[in-house]
């Protein structure tokens, strides 16, 4: 129908949108010069966006023109995604510290290591710009943070109001491929824009003096979101040529009804103020039941157990999700990290800790600068700079002469590349697993509670997850991961800003050990609670024996009963006394 592939497409568009967040949280680290942990609070901000409305929208949207309200909050979903991308047109140009001279002609000649004349004042940095003041009254992340918060506000009508309306009037065909393709796109589109310099077609390209493997590159970011933003945009224009309610197809109808008998009762006045019309809720009564109802809910262990669970592996599962593109980044990407600063070889350059401007040496080591390489000279421009004479080089080879330094982190392993294929088939293998159980999960949701607290259960579960799961998980696994930095970078106003590179070997064992600590003791939570359905299953079995055994006893009297009956109405018409009256 009509409507199904409207909803397909707007599923599509926001797992496309949703899944470009999560590849480019690296970018908007770099960009905006903020840690992980806050990238974990702009993540959330889309569970906070969907819970503020969820409880109206799933009530009063239900009662009002269904596919309005989808194509409301698709539009605010296209606003949200626009608005995140504003920042970009609003901070100027990306600028980088860097030693290297952006060309020929540039003024910057002071040597990377200079001699004991030279005083740290001299050294060549960014200065602050005139607008250091107003950047750092008004975090530009902010608007990312807002604009996550409209779409999380936009997303909310989409799943109640959509499946609810396709439970009424149409049937559910392959919906499921379009939800399927939608991240696929979205990591496709996050890889193709993170190539992409930030300022492209404000810059010339010719002056940038890193590239895409330099952790001061930033993609062009806001790109993807103008793209989602659009495919968000056109997904709300269906919607508003749909009516209001559609006619009821016949696999609705009662199957023993034929096709005339239906549209009989369809058409019937009676009939139709009879199944269409509700009496008005008792809202003093519902309240009234709440609080009963809630206990009882909750005195289920099964449903405790169940709730526990679920939320203990979302915290692992999102934040595994949020943060994978940045763990193959940096795990995959570059060599393995450690270093200290200062040695004999760099100790009268005068170098500044906290600059970043890495090179590559000829021995295949990278350093946090030339200055900090021992690096004595440079010639050429922009990536063809050289330094020569570098000093901790030669100290770390115990080779003597002229020992380069190129811009720039040095190349990956080549055994990452031969690893990385085993750990994408493992994971593609542990998500196949891990989904297994989601249906059963459900499954055993909804039986192991009374059929009128169905309702109830569900909703306090998508609270659970979504407060206890969906907002903390990417906070705290981002404040974990930063405790493996190496190396901070520092705003050009003041401060600390992005993490430059992690260790490496840190970051895999919190990353991982997380996660699998996480699922750990969902596991076990797992076996207690087997434990307790299989002890509520023995009981049930021997309850159904009772009962059977007193309604067979019930039956067999019953049985006596009748047949005495009989053997007596038998005696009565053979009795010679009786005669028959006219």
């Amino acid at each position: 129908s009509m409507f199904l592939a409207a909803l397909s497409f707007v599923y599509f568009a926001k797992a496309l949108s949703g899944s470009y967040m999560k590849s480019t949280i690296t970018q908007l680290e770099r960009r905006f010069d903020i840690p992980s942990y806050l990238i974990g609070i702009i993540d959330g901000s889309f569970e906070i966006g969907n819970l503020l409305v969820i409880a109206f929208v799933s009530y009063f949207g239900a009662k009002l023109h269904r596919p309005k309200i989808i194509a409301v909050g698709c539009l605010l979903m296209s606003f949200g995604t626009f608005l995140i991308a504003m920042p970009h047109f609003l901070i100027g140009s990306y600028k980088i510290e860097t030693s290297v001279r952006p060309s020929v002609n540039s003024s910057n000649t002071l040597p990377p290591c200079s001699s004991g004349s030279t005083v740290a004042g001299d050294r060549p940095t960014i200065l602050p710009s005139k607008s250091c003041e107003r950047d750092s009254s008004v975090s530009m992340w902010i608007y990312v943070f807002l604009g996550n918060v409209l779409r999380g506000i936009g997303e909310t009508p989409v799943q109640p109001l959509g499946i609810s309306y396709i439970d009424d009037y149409a049937q559910s065909e392959n919906a499921a491929l379009y939800i399927v393709i939608g991240p696929v796109f979205g990591y496709l589109l996050g890889s193709l824009c993170a190539k992409i310099y930030v300022d492209i077609g404000q810059v010339d390209m010719e002056t940038v003096t890193i590239t895409p493997g330099d952790a001061r590159w930033v993609g062009a970011w806001w790109l993807g979101y103008i793209i989602a933003g659009a495919i968000t945009l056109m997904s709300a224009i269906p919607f508003w040529f749909l009516p209001k309610s559609l006619p009821m197809p016949l696999d609705k109808h009662d199957t023993s009804c034929t096709p005339e008998q239906a549209r009989f009762i369809k058409d019937s006045p009676k009939m139709e103020h009879k199944f269409r019309q509700e009496e008005p809720a008792n809202l003093h009564q519902m309240a009234k039941d709440f609080v009963p109802a809630l206990k009882s809910l909750l005195g289920n262990p099964v449903y405790i157990l169940y709730l526990c669970v679920t939320i203990i592996q979302f915290n692992s599962l999102i934040g595994m999700v949020t943060y994978k593109p940045k763990y193959i980044e940096q795990h995959y990407g570059q060599s393995a990290s450690k270093r200290s600063l200062f040695s004999d070889c760099n100790l009268g350059c005068l170098c500044s800790r906290r600059e970043w401007d890495p090179v590559c040496g000829e021995n295949g080591i990278s350093y946090v600068s030339p200055c900090l390489a021992g690096c004595t000279s440079s010639t050429g421009s922009a990536r063809n700079t050289v330094f020569g004479n570098c000093r901790c080089l030669a100290l770390a080879d115990a080779q003597p002469g002229n020992l380069t330094a190129t811009p720039g982190q040095c190349p990956r392993r080549d055994s990452c590349d031969k690893i990385f294929p085993y750990f994408l088939a493992l994971s593609v293998l542990s998500s196949f697993i891990i989904s297994l159980g989601g249906t059963p999960g459900f499954v055993l949701l909804v039986r192991c509670i009374k059929p009128e607290l169905k309702s109830l259960a569900l909703g306090i579960h998508t609270l659970a997850t979504r407060t206890l799961a969906g907002i903390p998980a990417p906070i705290y696994f981002g404040a974990i991961i930063d405790s493996t930095c190496l190396k901070w970078g520092y705003k050009t106003c003041g401060g600390r800003g992005a993490c430059r590179i992690y260790n490496t070997s840190a970051y895999r064992i919190v990353y991982l050990g997380l996660t699998l600590g996480l699922r750990t003791v969902s596991f076990f939570l797992c076996i207690l609670g087997f434990a307790i359905l299989k002890r509520h299953i023995k009981q049930e079995e021997k309850s159904a024996l009772t009962n059977g055994s007193a309604e067979l006893e019930a039956l067999k009297k019953e049985e006596s009963n009748s047949i005495h009956c009989e053997q007596f109405i038998l005696a009565l018409d053979r009795n010679p006394d009786r005669e028959t009256h006219l």
